[in-house]
């Protein structure tokens, strides 16, 4: 999708940017994929606020999206690609030969008409369809990949993302993660072929405190004019430096550049850490 910039024609306007929808097919979801999603603004069941600056936003429903994909060599027809508010790549609704629908995540290049194939053994290798990582040539880009087989993709999933396969070897497949990280997946997990659609979300310049708004996203308040109670960087008269060796979170924990992952939990699986920031 291309970038349309605004004329700076009001302060809403100036530095604002959209995508220009011109791959989308279809204004309205699938009524029976779709369902309707409760707000909880960042709150567990508890009602406590474990993720802060959410909350609002403009009302969306659910599009059940397939991520397993588990319609084993069953031709399915692309019948239209969508919008989906609740991620920021689009979906695609597909139709079987058997005339069940479902959405996918949609990859670059799809068209509609285009028929598109899940299978457990060697097929063509083409951009949309979905095989064992055993299956899929090296070098060649995927994304949507299972971590246990048949438990349904749970990575590389946002707009534009790809992870590329490098070698099988083995009970498993190394592949290089979009962070840079290299590592092994069993081999017998799934992966479509091709890059998630919609590249250009990252190039969007949001312009104004309003669309954030309408995302579901709230202010953030930095902790040098809370007070000491609310943050430890809090507190002092006017503007005054946060008075402590290195930054901290609300909680009091070490925070901005300090590795949070726990190392031990993955070490066995990454043959190589993901690229420094620094």
């Amino acid at each position: 999708m291309p970038i349309k910039i605004y004329k700076p024609t009001t302060p809403a306007r100036r530095k604002t940017s959209v995508l220009v929808i011109d791959e989308i097919t279809a204004k309205k979801p699938a009524k029976k994929l779709t369902k309707g999603g409760k707000k909880r603004a960042g709150r567990n069941h508890q009602g406590r606020i474990t993720i802060r600056h959410q909350g609002g936003g403009a009302k969306k429903k659910i599009r059940q999206v397939d991520f397993k994909r588990n319609k084993f060599d069953i031709g399915a027809k692309v019948v239209s690609i969508e919008y989906d508010p609740n991620r920021n790549a689009n979906i695609a609704l597909v139709s079987y030969t058997d005339g069940e629908k479902r959405y996918v995540l949609a990859p670059i290049g799809m068209k509609i008409g285009q028929v598109i194939v899940s299978s457990q053994k060697k097929i063509t290798i083409a951009n949309g369809n979905r095989l064992r990582l055993a299956d899929i040539p090296t070098g060649s880009m995927v994304y949507n990949i299972e971590l246990e087989p048949s438990l349904g993709g749970k990575i590389v999933r946002s707009a534009g993302a790809y992870a590329i396969l490098m070698v099988v070897d083995g009970k498993y497949a190394q592949l290089k993660l979009p962070s840079g990280e290299i590592r092994l997946v069993p081999k017998d997990c799934q992966a479509t072929l091709g890059q998630v659609s919609n590249p250009d979300f990252r190039n969007i310049r949001w312009g104004k405190a309003g669309r954030m708004r309408h995302r579901g996203i709230r202010p953030t308040v930095r902790g040098k004019v809370m007070n000491p109670v609310d943050h430890p960087h809090g507190g002092g008269e006017g503007s005054n430096p946060i008075g402590l060796k290195h930054p901290k979170t609300p909680w009091g924990k070490p925070a901005l550049g300090v590795k949070t992952r726990k190392n031990k939990k993955y070490d066995k699986l990454i043959v190589k850490r993901r690229k420094s920031k620094k």
